[in-house]
């Protein structure tokens, strides 16, 4: 078994922003639409995510964007059993660099999830939408 059995699809890509307001109309421009928007209270960042076409970009301006290629934080992998996938990582030592399974009161009912170091130091994360 893999982590891949857990896979529902590809959630979203996380992009920090130094400025929110210039990011959405960037995107916007594109042809993205803004799906939520949030703040994350716990990091104190504006979090927008957007839309097209089923590609999601979670924007969150957290002032620190190195604002250079290679920037993005992380890919999300929506999972359906983020318990079941965090044991599984733990099973096959994957280096897990969130603190466990951790939460977030985003969307209706909130979000759990976990984060896996990848060969070239890219962050995945794997997330429940409850």
């Amino acid at each position: 078994m893999t982590l891949g059995n857990f896979a529902k699809g590809l959630q979203h890509i996380g992009l920090p922003t130094n400025h929110m307001d210039t990011t959405i109309a960037f995107y916007e421009g594109l042809g993205f639409t803004k799906k939520y928007e949030t703040l994350n209270e716990k990091a104190g960042e504006r979090v927008v995510f957007l839309e097209l076409k089923g590609l999601v970009i979670e924007a969150y301006e957290n002032g620190r964007a190195a604002l250079q290629s290679g920037a993005i934080d992380h890919i999300a992998i929506d999972v359906e059993n983020v318990e079941a996938a965090y044991r599984l990582a733990q099973e096959q030592g994957y280096e897990i660099v969130s603190n466990g399974i951790e939460a977030l009161p985003f969307w209706e009912k909130g979000v759990r999830f976990f984060l896996i170091l990848g060969p070239n130091q890219e962050r995945i994360e794997f997330n429940e939408i409850l």
